[in-house]
């Protein structure tokens, strides 16, 4: 579906649940909505809080679903120990590294992501090592802190996550002018279709129904709690 095509079955559905008592939503409140939508999409396929099993990489549906999105092996450049998050990243996905030791073979090592508070870095069995092919990192507010072993040096993190879905908008057709801006002053023109399957995109506008149809009602309780239970899936 295109855009366009995403506002109409999203002003078809809503119109029908709502008897046409909200017919006049304008262009940037439905791509607001819309987005809201993709972004629950997104998480429920990469990462549900509440069915684990279900997440990226653990069945191939929702590998499928946001594929696009998936950014494979770029190699992200040290600061120190540390490899700064693209400003498009999400989601991790994996990662390893080059390992370089003195006149040793080159060795490609996993990267094993480890718990603030577990004691790895102080375990034999379990620091980061060039002879097992391993290195420890942590996510702090920095990045990917990598624990790299004395005598060792990478060449990067070669990482692959999911990243950000540009903001979907059908500006060209909010008159007059043809743009808006969004509340954090970005204009936006022309369309930005969505990227995902064409098959996720009317799931993505029944996801947007549900959270237009919850919001333009007086909301009780029970519908701010299903709009909560919504995002925690």
């Amino acid at each position: 579906m295109t855009i366009q095509e995403m506002h109409y079955d999203f002003k078809m559905k809503l119109n029908k649940i709502d008897s046409e008592q909200y017919r006049n939503l304008r262009i940037p409140e439905i791509d607001w909505k819309l987005n809201e939508a993709l972004e629950i999409f997104i998480k429920n396929n990469a990462e549900p809080y509440q069915v684990p099993f279900y997440g990226f990489e653990k069945n191939q549906r929702s590998i499928d679903n946001i594929r696009p999105l998936v950014v494979e092996n770029q190699l992200i450049t040290l600061n120190g120990s540390v490899a700064p998050l693209p400003n498009n990243y999400m989601f991790y996905v994996s990662s390893y590294v080059i390992m370089k030791k003195g006149k040793c073979k080159d060795r490609r090592g996993r990267v094993l992501i480890k718990q603030h508070d577990d004691m790895f870095e102080e375990s034999p069995f379990d620091r980061s090592s060039y002879e097992w092919s391993e290195i420890n990192a942590t996510f702090d507010s920095a990045g990917l802190r990598l624990y790299i072993p004395e005598g060792i040096t990478l060449d990067g993190l070669h990482l692959t996550y999911i990243r950000k879905h540009a903001y979907i908008h059908n500006a060209q057709d909010f008159l007059p002018g043809s743009k808006y801006k969004l509340p954090n002053g970005v204009e936006l023109t022309g369309r930005q279709n969505c990227e995902l399957p064409d098959y996720t995109h009317r799931e993505i506008v029944d996801i947007a129904v549900y959270i237009a149809s919850m919001d333009l009602e007086q909301q009780t309780t029970q519908f701010k709690q299903s709009k909560l239970e919504l995002n925690k899936l």
